[in-house]
């Protein structure tokens, strides 16, 4: 068994379903502090639903430095009776590892964490700083996780240059596919205000469905942007809609539509909100009169282009591999978005993708020296052009 195995274990052993950590960052932390790392655990959120971070930094905080981030929290297992075995015992069948967050993401962390005793083996003096971001409250609402660590760093004025967020990417093998990017989520919530009234006397009263069906069919049609080379084109997609008192003769009073855009680099928030209202008004509906409308902005695009660090992980990925990595920016959203406030280039790279929130979620065991060793030729790559800059 080697390190990188055990640990994924140890981890997964751990049955911390968001926001409970049950020791995995501790655990970490440990094996970090051993190799001179700074540790800090950052508490937040109320007492029903605290979270724990943790930010470690091996260096002076005053050189180019990689960040390694990530999340301790898993998903929820479902009904256990349909698991083949316990999700929190780590099990083998046919050369996988089974167990809930092999794939998501407890593989990647463990990666990290063996990828960085490896190379500061080899590397006593480095010219690069690393760092590890982690949280316990990634898959659920993440308002005390990333979000509110990277507040503080950027408050602090903490350097940080290049960021490996751990999420799997890849599809067939390792490093097949990596994450330069992920677009933009906002939600809407949009309530057409009408008359109630008896269905038989439609002049009595006003179907505020009727009033906003025309609006609704202008924005399904609407082609917010085109995309770029990285990213597809918005998309704006209803997900549900509340009308109705539940009698069959009765017009209600109001609609209820929750939306969302998938947005890229092309759009902002602010000029998408502002095209709603647009299409609002141009079919008779004014703000606070005939309709509200409230908008979440769950996080903003971004996009690492090729360059340092992309490349350093293509070149590390081809040496490992030998594969030509695929540039993508598709699925949804990752605490990415938060890091990519503060640093510069973030891209995502972990394990095979297509077991992760399922039942017997788990990871080839072939697939998880490969991707320790992609990290650490990432940071031997990152160290190498620090010192030839230097």
């Amino acid at each position: 068994m080697t390190d990188t195995l055990r640990l994924t274990e140890e981890l997964i052993a751990r049955p911390s379903v968001t926001p409970r950590d049950e020791g995995c960052q501790a655990l970490i932390g440990a094996r970090l502090a051993r190799l001179g790392f700074a540790c800090e655990t950052i508490e937040s959120g109320p007492a029903d639903f605290r979270v724990t971070n943790l930010w470690a930094r091996l260096g002076s905080g005053t050189r180019p430095t990689l960040v390694f981030a990530g999340h301790t929290d898993v998903v929820p297992t479902g009904p256990l009776a349909a698991w083949a075995s316990d999700p929190f015992v780590p099990s083998h069948r046919d050369g996988k590892l089974f167990g809930r967050g092999s794939a998501d993401m407890k593989t990647s962390l463990a990666a990290m964490v063996v990828a960085c005793e490896e190379f500061a083996a080899a590397n006593p003096a480095p010219a690069i700083d690393i760092a590890f971001l982690l949280t316990s409250d990634e898959e659920g609402p993440a308002l005390d996780g990333t979000v509110v660590v990277c507040e503080r760093l950027r408050q602090r004025g903490e350097r940080l240059d290049w960021c490996i967020v751990g999420e799997p990417t890849s599809v067939e093998r390792t490093g097949d596919m990596i994450k330069n990017g992920r677009r933009g989520t906002m939600s809407g919530k949009l309530t057409v205000k009408g008359i109630q009234g008896h269905i038989a006397y439609p002049h009595l009263a006003k179907n505020p469905i009727h009033l906003a069906a025309p609006t609704l069919a202008e924005l399904a049609a609407t082609l917010w942007d085109e995309g770029n080379a990285f990213f597809p084109p918005t998309s704006w997609q209803i997900s549900n809609i509340h009308g109705g008192t539940g009698a069959s003769n009765v017009i209600p009073g109001t609609v209820v539509i929750d939306f969302n855009f998938r947005f890229s680099t092309e759009s902002t928030p602010e000029g998408l909100q502002q095209r709603v209202v647009d299409v609002l008004q141009r079919h008779g509906l004014q703000p606070d009169v005939d309709f509200d409308l409230d908008w979440t902005l769950g996080g903003r695009p971004f996009l690492t282009p090729p360059g340092t660090l992309v490349d350093a992980v293509r070149a590390a990925i081809q040496a490992e591999v030998g594969l030509a990595t695929t540039l993508s920016t598709t699925g949804g959203t990752s605490d990415g978005r938060f890091i990519a406030q503060v640093c510069p280039q973030v891209i995502e790279l972990g394990p095979p993708n297509a077991t992760i929130h399922k039942i017997d979620e788990h990871v080839a065991v072939a697939d998880i020296e490969p991707l320790k060793n992609i990290y650490r030729r990432t940071l031997e790559h990152l160290d190498a052009q620090a010192r030839a800059s230097a």
